[in-house]
Parts: structure tokens; sequence; C-alpha cells
């Protein structure tokens, strides 16, 4: 076992995570692929594999520690950029379903090209924005699960979220240490497009002194249909 994996094993238990030996061989191989695309196309400015290992495997996979995400979950995660965090949730619960949603078609040819390397189903990259795919019938309100990291702005990012989410789902968000100040701003945004009470929870990183912040908020009425707005109306003028 190399060393970076026996790092993921740990950090894993340390949050009462266990991975089995599929599990960290395709975490492996996904460290292996991302680290040689990463040579010729921006995916990370990670570029340590212990710290690849850390900052986005293991503070991925911390959003299990919510209890939300079941096996049978419909999930995407918008904006996922190199696949994060979805990527590490479908390889430490295989069960789950996964849409990965990211705007620059490079990432998304990646993604797809890891999706069969580690031979996943039930997993599939889209390119798009969340403005557009927002308003299609066969996306929206489909989801059990809507997760995001280092998107946008909490006002911006529920905007581009919550239409996805059915009504009962859930949005869970990793958020810096601004995560309550945008919460407080975040209130209209929320019950506009049909969002419960935003709740935060403090998590921290295995192997890091990194404390993040999950944000989560339960969805308890369909989104209006206006939104999603146009794109880029919701970054210019948020809820």
């Amino acid at each position: 076992m190399s060393k970076e994996m026996g790092l993921l094993l740990a950090g894993s238990a340390d949050m009462g995570i266990t991975l089995d030996t599929e599990s960290t061989e395709k975490f492996q191989k996904y460290l292996e692929m991302l680290t040689d695309w990463n040579t010729r196309i921006n995916l990370t400015a990670i570029t340590d594999p212990e710290e690849i290992v850390v900052q986005h495997f293991l503070d991925s996979l911390s959003l299990l520690t919510t209890g939300l995400i079941k096996k049978d979950a419909a999930v995407l995660d918008m904006g996922t950029g190199a696949g994060f965090p979805g990527m590490p949730l479908k390889i430490a619960v295989p069960e789950i379903g996964l849409t990965l949603v990211d705007s620059v078609s490079k990432k998304v040819n990646f993604l797809n090209e890891l999706i069969t390397a580690l031979g996943l189903e039930k997993a599939r990259a889209l390119h798009g924005r969340a403005e557009d795919l927002g308003r299609q019938k066969s996306m929206r309100e489909s989801y059990d699960i809507v997760v995001s990291r280092a998107v946008a702005e909490l006002r911006v990012l529920l905007e581009y979220t919550l239409p996805f989410v059915r009504t009962g789902g859930w949005c869970i968000f990793n958020k810096g240490p601004g995560a309550l100040d945008e919460i407080k701003a975040a209130g209209r945004a929320a019950t506009v497009l049909g969002g419960g009470e935003l709740s935060c929870i403090a998590v921290s990183v295995p192997m890091s002194e990194k404390t993040h912040n999950l944000v989560m908020i339960r969805k308890e009425r369909p989104t209006p249909e206006k939104y999603p707005r146009p794109a880029g109306k919701p970054k210019k003028d948020p809820l």
C-alpha cells in the first residue's frame, strides 16, 4: 500500500468511515490520473500527492459525517472541477447515483475518462451551467442531495443548486471561515427558492490543521419556475 493510501485510510477512520480494498484501489487510481492530467490541464493547484489526499479526498469525505447521504441517494455535484466532493463520495459509497456538473469542458472530459477507468456505474459528468441545466425537466427537482465546494457565495449558490433538489432533499456545501456571515445574508434567498433554515457544523479535516464548515439546507417547497434566472444573473444580482 502506498503512503498516500495509508494516510487516506487513517484519516477516514478518524471520521468513522471505513474504506474497503476496492475503494482504496480506486482512490489510488484517482490520485494517479489526477496527477497525470494536471500536468496538461489545470485541474487543481494542489500538486503534492499527500496534500491531495488530505485537502481533496478527506475534505470531500467529511460530508459523510452529516449522515444525510444514504446509499440509494441521487447526488448532484455542482461546479465539481476535478470531481470534488462528488467523486470521493461515490468511491466510498458506490451505491449512490452521481451526476457531476462543470462549465469547463476539459474538466468534464477528465471526469468521464475517470468514471470509465474506475468502472463506476450510475455516474456521469455533464458540461453545462447551473442556470441552464436547472431549467431542464429531466434534472429539475430530481436529486436527493446536491453538494458543492468553493463555487460561489451562498446567496448565489442557493440559486444554482436548490432548483435541482426534490422536496425533502438537502443541499450540503463545503464553506470556509466566513460561512456564518454568508448564512446571515442568505435567509431571503433560501426562503424564495423553497429552502428551510440554513444550518452549519464545523468539521476538522483529519491530518490537517484545517477546519471547515458544512452548510446544510433542506428543501421544503418547490422552487418557483422563474428560478434559476438566466446565466450570469444570479451572480450579478444575488437574491
